[in-house]
């Protein structure tokens, strides 16, 4: 699957049942058909969304890890806490289980944002800390991570 694109506010019933929205899920329908793969994410205080193609490239390179290395047990371990498969049900809902859900401080009020490595799900607040931060200069940012000083991120 390609990079998915858009951000896509939303609402979380009682349940922690949540209403694909109709433009996310016309990017993921071709992918629907195999569940996807719900987790904590890494660095932020947010949940990833994966399709089973994106989770099998991942699991295949964490396959990799030397497991008798400590520090790579301790990573495996902690990567997969809390890792659920989910499918959408018939009226196109994934459900959020609570520990996740506390996890990402996940209320009612969602934010889906598209990126290339799967779809990041937030509360609507943290997302709004996250994407307005007052102590970033982004255009320093851009110029660090995509300003070709190596020739590596040369753009079209």
């Amino acid at each position: 699957m390609n990079s998915v694109l858009g951000v896509y506010e939303c609402s979380m019933d009682a349940k922690g049942r949540v209403l694909l929205p109709a433009g996310l899920k016309r990017q993921l329908d071709a992918a629907a058909h195999e569940g996807f793969v719900l987790k904590r994410s890494v660095f932020s205080p947010c949940l990833e969304l994966h399709t089973m193609a994106q989770w099998r490239v991942i699991s295949e390179k964490i396959g990799k890890l030397n497991r008798f290395v400590k520090k790579n047990a301790d990573f495996v371990r902690l990567f997969h806490a809390g890792v659920k498969m989910v499918e959408l049900d018939a009226s196109g809902r994934i459900l959020i289980a609570k520990d996740l859900a506390g996890f990402a401080g996940l209320e009612r009020e969602l934010v889906f944002s598209g990126t290339p490595f799967g779809v990041e799900i937030w509360s609507r607040s943290a997302y709004e800390s996250a994407v307005n931060p007052s102590d970033l200069d982004f255009a320093q940012l851009a110029e660090d991570v995509m300003g070709g000083q190596n020739g590596d991120h040369e753009l079209p």
